[in-house]
């Protein structure tokens, strides 16, 4: 198993805006939507951060400015004060949807970013059989994902963005389009994971249990365009478990959560 210490994730005043389609003015003018700006927020090395806030307010383009798919207009992020500039292999990201390959099987989904890397054959292989026993599909290595599960599909998108090891690893929604018992498991999942890896983990989700559950501090998010609203420091021990949302002051944090999201609201 490949160990490295996990990142310090930061990011500073960051803008982003995509070009309007509709006109604003009398001029017949495109009016730009600004996704986000003067976003800024700091990720300490093994820290779990959730984002959390109404539709479009920027969660999801911030993790792909974090992960260097888009540049910002304004700003920066930086993993140990090293700035991200394009995709990095020490960041992971794992989608709404998984995205695997249709053509390939599980095993040759997990293993592209090692053939990517130019990874022997040989090293690719020790590094699979790690990754599939970390998600549990040792059994469906040859299977391709149109014969996978809803549930299967995401372990396998998830072993793919750990199988460099990843200094920090994104998740956007990435349990979303599943049951809601499905997704009570494979966040308990994530948990044992967390605990096994320490990797610095930034998880965009709409629900506040979700949040409450998995991490050590929540960001609020404003609506568009998106910014720091409020952080809730999370201090419930761990391990944690699911019993975990039925003490008191789970219940008192989430109605936190919530006063914060409604006043943003108000406010915008």
């Amino acid at each position: 198993m490949i160990v490295r210490a996990p990142g310090r994730l930061v990011a500073e005043d960051i803008r982003v805006s995509f070009p309007g389609t509709g006109s604003g003015t009398g001029s017949g003018a495109a009016v730009p939507t600004i996704a986000l700006d003067g976003f800024g927020l700091s990720v300490e090395p093994g820290e779990v951060v959730a984002l959390i806030g109404p539709n479009g307010c920027g969660k999801s383009t911030f993790l792909r400015v974090a992960a260097g798919l888009l540049a910002p207009e304004r700003g920066d992020v930086r993993l140990d004060d090293v700035p991200i500039r394009a995709p990095d292999p020490r960041i992971g990201l794992v989608f709404q949807e998984p995205r695997l390959l249709p053509w390939r099987t599980v095993a040759r989904n997990v293993t592209y970013p090692l053939e990517l890397a130019d990874w022997p054959p040989t090293r690719r292989a020790e590094r699979l059989a790690e990754l599939l026993e970390l998600v549990d599909l040792e059994s469906s290595a040859g299977l391709r994902p149109v014969q996978l599960s809803g549930g299967m599909r995401q372990r396998a998108a998830l072993a793919r963005a750990l199988a460099l090891a990843p200094d920090v690893l994104l998740l956007d929604e990435p349990f979303s389009a599943l049951d809601a018992l499905t997704r009570e498991r494979f966040n308990l999942e994530l948990l044992d994971l967390w605990e096994r890896m320490r990797t610095t983990i930034v998880v965009v989700t709409h629900s506040i249990p979700e949040a409450i559950l998995l991490a050590d501090r929540v960001v609020v998010m404003t609506p568009r365009p998106g910014r720091v609203a409020a952080e809730i420091r999370i201090d419930a021990p761990r391990p944690r478990s699911l019993a975990t949302l039925d003490q008191a002051f789970a219940s008192r944090t989430a109605a936190e959560i919530r006063g914060h999201l409604e006043r943003s609201e108000v406010a915008a």
